[in-house]
């Protein structure tokens, strides 16, 4: 074998390990994100199924037929993963979805905060307001309504 093949096969090596060190070291770290409300919200706990319907704009309102205002962190890491652990959808496929909702007519997306720190003074304000933020951000102002894993 000669040389400048063995160098490609090493670069290649070295480029799929680096990749899945990155790759692992990503989701080792990456937080907790939890569904939220004001902690004097009369808003119930919420199921993996009700959330992922109110944040895909297939439901506007609680079962027991509450309306909710529903609120997004700015695009980031947060989001991406709140989106992915809720829906399975990545950062690509949640905004073509909203593109067709929005487009067609069917549906809003949620509103979007403008940034994590401002999310609590906004959930608190609104009693039928619901956020998302990583699990070490809740303060006692803020309720879970949802654990995601």
């Amino acid at each position: 074998m000669s040389h400048s093949r063995i160098r490609c096969r090493l670069r290649r090596t070295t480029l799929s390990l680096a990749g899945a060190l990155a790759f692992a070291a990503t989701t080792a770290h990456a937080a907790e994100v939890v569904l939220v409300t004001s902690a004097a919200s009369g808003i119930p706990a919420l199921t993996a199924e009700e959330a992922s319907q109110l944040y895909l704009g297939r439901r506007t309102t609680l079962s027991d037929g509450t309306a909710v205002t529903l609120y997004d962190l700015p695009g980031g890491p947060t989001r991406d993963r709140f989106y992915e652990l809720l829906t399975g959808k990545n950062p690509n496929q949640i905004r073509a979805y909203w593109s067709r909702q929005v487009f067609t007519g069917r549906a809003l997306p949620p509103r979007e905060a403008k940034s994590a720190d401002d999310l609590p003074t906004l959930l608190s304000n609104d009693g039928a307001a619901i956020g998302y933020l990583p699990d070490g951000q809740i303060n006692p102002r803020l309720r879970v309504l949802l654990k995601l894993p």
